[in-house]
């Protein structure tokens, strides 16, 4: 997907708050090899290796958008890679994801997979948006379904592969991990108005619409905009973002 750096920044405080909770959760030993999956444009990338001493870190992500700008936070220690999320191999003393994993499809797969590349006494560290029955996100799927826009799309919408927390927990725990904690939080955050929140999902929820609507965008986008000023009307407005946070270990 073509994603746009200067679009993603624009709400770079509230994307980050879920990030330090993560980092939170993080056992920080010296020494360790790992993989930041979805490091996008790397400062929080950067962030991560320099609370993780003499670790050696790569930040992987499979758009090179955002990796031109994360080249320029590459150190001894810390470089970044184009690759896909879902196909990382080796192993790793901590996998580490923050808001990314949602665009890799069948969860079910994905989380034994990363933590078949976890090393004896690895780490799995993860945070994805769970919010995918908002007005926001449900306004983007009824106005999927509606002309021009069903025709231009071929009736395709993007399904949210998260699970259920418990979904999560029952995965790790057939794959023998330990320490397993998997929780949701709500970020609230307030907004300008409906508009802010469109701003918002034009960054991240909205682009992969985009590279499929072409020319239709722009309408995309209005008649989305139009639907939650209805929906969620006022100024400011409350905006609760729900993630998904897991943790877990592998035994030595």
């Amino acid at each position: 997907m073509p994603w746009n750096p200067e679009k993603y920044h624009q709400f770079q405080s509230q994307r980050s708050a879920p990030f330090d909770d993560l980092l939170q959760m993080v056992d920080i030993r010296p020494g360790l090899r790992v993989v930041d999956l979805g490091c996008g444009t790397g400062e929080l990338t950067r962030r991560l290796a320099d609370s993780l001493l003499e670790s050696d870190v790569l930040g992987l992500d499979s758009s090179p958008q955002m990796l031109e700008r994360a080249g320029e936070h590459a150190r001894p220690g810390l470089r970044f890679e184009l690759g896909n999320l879902a196909e990382v191999g080796g192993k790793w003393d901590l996998i580490f994801s923050n808001a990314a994993l949602q665009w890799s499809d069948e969860h079910k797969k994905l989380i034994p997979l990363l933590y078949s590349r976890l090393a004896p006494k690895g780490q799995i560290a993860v945070q994805v948006p769970s919010n995918h029955n908002s007005n926001a996100h449900l306004s983007i799927i009824e106005a999927a379904g509606r002309e021009p826009f069903a025709s231009a799309l071929g009736g395709w919408t993007r399904q949210s592969p998260v699970l259920p927390i418990e979904a999560y927990a029952e995965l790790l725990f057939r794959e023998e991990a330990q320490e397993i904690i998997v929780f949701e939080k709500v970020y609230p955050h307030v907004l300008e108005n409906a508009d802010a929140i469109v701003d918002w999902i034009s960054g991240t929820a909205l682009v992969p619409y985009f590279e499929r609507l072409d020319s239709l965008k722009d309408d995309f986008v209005n008649a989305i905009r139009q639907d939650l000023r209805v929906l969620i009307p006022g100024e400011p407005v409350f905006y609760p973002f729900k993630r998904t946070f897991i943790s877990a270990r592998k035994a030595a």
